[in-house]
């Protein structure tokens, strides 16, 4: 049953909101359990394999770090925009080495980045694994790129194996 519907919860509230969006008929039954139990398929073949934790108690230290760091990079943020001297910001794109290869912790990496305010993940090289990250003011390319390799990368290469 499981290889048929890997997520039945899933399949129903697809074939719910099939069925509440196009009426309630035989045929829109017949078609809406179709699309939902290949939606749902298709949703297990995208699943990633499940990340093996080494150090799993450094979660907590990762997540205080990052909910710090976005609640300084809001206050920063806030100043520039609010600052009526403009001259001084320069946004700017920085290149980082990363050492980081896994998926789940790219991801992860991802998203630590992206709802930083101030930076935006850009791009992922995965030949020559360099991150491509755009700063909304851009002092010292280093200490951006030191940031990223020594407070996320470092942690989340003890975190994950």
């Amino acid at each position: 049953m499981s290889r048929l519907l890997p997520y039945p919860l899933l399949t129903a509230s697809l074939l719910t909101m099939w069925l509440l969006l196009n009426g309630l008929s035989v045929g829109q039954i017949v078609l809406g359990t179709a699309i939902a139990v290949m939606a749902s398929n298709v949703t297990a073949a995208l699943q990633p394999a499940k990340p093996r934790l080494r150090r799993w108690y450094l979660l907590p230290k990762l997540v205080a770090i990052v909910v710090v760091d976005i609640w300084r990079s809001n206050l920063a943020v806030a100043q520039l925009i609010l600052r009526t001297d403009q001259t001084r910001r320069v946004s700017g794109f920085v290149i980082v080495p990363l050492e980081l290869r896994d998926p789940t912790g790219l991801a992860i990496l991802a998203c630590i980045v992206t709802s930083t305010p101030g930076t935006a993940w850009v791009e992922y090289d995965s030949t020559q694994s360099k991150l491509l990250l755009h700063v909304f003011d851009l002092v010292d390319e280093a200490h951006w790129i030191d940031l990223i390799k020594n407070r996320y990368e470092r942690l989340l290469l003890e975190i994950l194996v």
